[in-house]
């Protein structure tokens, strides 16, 4: 009997820019009993069928991009007398899905670090339960990943993760519904110990894989002093504090480490924060823009973000304090006119952007953009073969429609052809070569140039065109870039780096916070992206 853990994907790369940490998260949380288990991430190579042998127990991940597959891989496993498993993000809204569509025994909901432990356990025993309830984890309870079993010659950089869930409420997104709006924070030691054991093993590159690395704003904390809730404000105080700790401790890190997380557009406003970001070591960052018009941003409950010259400072202001940002922008909303996209690119150079990602609006389960559309469509349903559109992840894909809801002025062949042609413009080579002056060194700036190709690839040529033959030669060719990306990440293991000795490692209760294992949410939009430093 052998323990596997699944990372479906239909597209493998070979190489794969981030570690998909769930993977090593689980692989920690395996009893000794069942041994240390396999783990099979399909961005590198698909799984083997012939590996899978009767009375193996088979955990799979899913989210809403990777459903499909990861529904296949559950139904190739049963087949072959294994136990199946899902968790994930899409089987906690959807489990009765995942035991009908991928012949699931077991669904696990919520977080998997302590429940994974009792799947395996009953399946040994053999009589596991339909569903197990993971729930939102204590700090205490989180553990650091297996990174012993990792493939260190497939991945660009690690990921570790340092706080979970976001206060804001975006209409797009499902963080705040599935994972809450407490920012919950990982003691900031054990991320030091985790950091330093990947350094150890030659990985400098390090992504904070965060939900909102900026849960308290500058706003929350006036609010709280306004309306004397003194409670709040020193809950806020506290969670501000340990963040401004971690950030302290990343600081004595090796100086060649280079980190990047995901943050909200207020940290902008907030200088101290900030400089504290750029002497850590935290290069850059995700930053959802989203909208550039304040029509756009209130269609999507966004509207503490600003537009226009506002918009563009505010951007400037990451780049001011040394963090670069990777914009993320979507297309497809209500308000969006053909003007739009222009204006979008434009907004995305003239700012200083030096990544961004361009996707096309898309109704996630578990958000409010979701609930609204399956209202409306429940009278009068549309379906795509036999599927219901609002159960797209379900449809194959290559008839799968890239849009889903309709636009009152554009069909969903304008956008796509739009959208893709924003992508063109942003990553056109004298673009590219303009924006990599920000990079030290020659080196630098040809994998800066490389890479800016290599992600356009990945999630332009691969996922919004629409011809497989184009598909086929965007991923061929990715695969061979990222090959060439990956060398430029290497470093040489350290071996020899200590972890700082703790005095009260784990003792306040401020520090129990938990942050969840997994990174999935990037999934949704793509990975950000790097800038390679000599």
């Amino acid at each position: 009997m052998r323990v596997h853990l699944v990372n479906p994907s239909d597209n493998s790369f070979g190489t794969a820019v981030i570690t998909p940490r769930w993977l090593f998260v689980l692989a920690a949380a395996t009893p000794q009993a069942a041994g240390d288990p396999i783990l099979v991430d399909e961005s590198l190579e698909q799984i083997l069928p012939e590996s899978i042998m009767p009375g193996d127990i088979v955990g799979i991940s899913v989210h809403t991009g990777n459903a499909l597959r990861g529904y296949e891989v559950g139904r190739m496993a049963r087949e072959r007398g294994a136990w199946v498993i899902y968790g994930g993000i899409h089987a906690t809204l959807f489990p009765e899905e995942a035991l009908e569509h991928g012949d699931a025994h077991t669904v696990v909901k919520g977080d998997g670090d302590i429940a994974w432990g009792k799947v395996v356990t009953d399946c040994l025993a053999g009589k596991p339960s339909r569903i197990y309830e993971g729930g939102r984890i204590e700090g205490s309870q989180f553990l650091a990943a297996r990174w012993d079993l990792m493939q260190p010659d497939k991945y660009m950089w690690a990921s570790v993760q340092t706080i979970r869930g976001c206060p804001k409420h975006c209409s797009f997104c499902s963080v705040w519904r599935t994972d809450g709006q407490q920012p919950r924070q990982r003691q900031y030691q054990s991320v030091i110990d985790e950091i330093v054991t990947l350094r150890r093993i030659g990985f400098r590159f390090i992504a904070l894989a965060d939900d909102n690395f900026y849960p308290v704003t500058l706003t929350d904390l006036r609010l709280a002093r306004e309306q004397n809730n003194i409670a709040k404000l020193e809950e806020l105080t506290a969670i501000r504090t340990e963040r401004f700790q971690l950030m302290e401790e990343l600081a004595k890190l090796p100086k060649d480490m280079v980190f990047f997380t995901q943050i909200t557009m207020e940290a902008a406003e907030d200088s101290e924060y900030l400089d504290a970001m750029r002497k850590a070591n935290i290069k850059g960052a995700l930053v959802g823009v989203e909208a550039v018009t304040p029509e756009g941003l209130k269609a999507i409950f966004k509207d503490f973000n600003y537009s226009g010259e506002a918009l563009a400072k505010q951007l400037l202001t990451f780049k001011q304090h040394g963090v670069h940002v990777l914009g993320s922008f979507i297309f497809g909303l209500p308000t969006d006119k053909p003007a739009t996209f222009d204006a979008t690119v434009e907004m995305a150079l003239k700012a200083g952007v030096t990544f961004a990602q361009f996707v096309m609006m898309s109704p996630f389960p578990g958000t409010v953009d979701f609930a609204r559309w399956e209202k409306e469509q429940a009278n009068d349903p549309t379906l795509v073969g036999d599927v219901p559109i609002t159960r797209y992840w379900l449809i194959p894909t290559d008839v799968r429609p890239k849009m889903f809801t309709p636009h009152p002025s554009m069909s969903s062949d304008e956008i796509r052809e739009r959208t893709q042609k924003v992508w063109d413009r942003f990553y056109k080579w004298s673009a590219i070569w303009q924006r990599s002056a920000c990079t030290p060194t020659l080196r630098a700036r040809i994998a800066f140039m490389f890479l800016s190709k290599l992600y356009r690839q990945m999630y332009a040529g691969t996922g919004i065109s629409t011809d497989s033959a184009r598909r086929k030669k965007s991923k061929t060719w990715a695969r061979w870039t990222a090959r060439q990306c990956r060398k430029l990440f290497q470093a040489k293991p350290m071996p020899e780096l200590q972890s700082p000795m703790w005095e009260l490692a784990f003792a306040s209760p401020l520090q129990c916070r938990p942050a969840l294992l997994r990174d999935e949410h990037y999934d949704e939009t793509g990975p950000f992206v790097v800038i390679p430093e000599s």
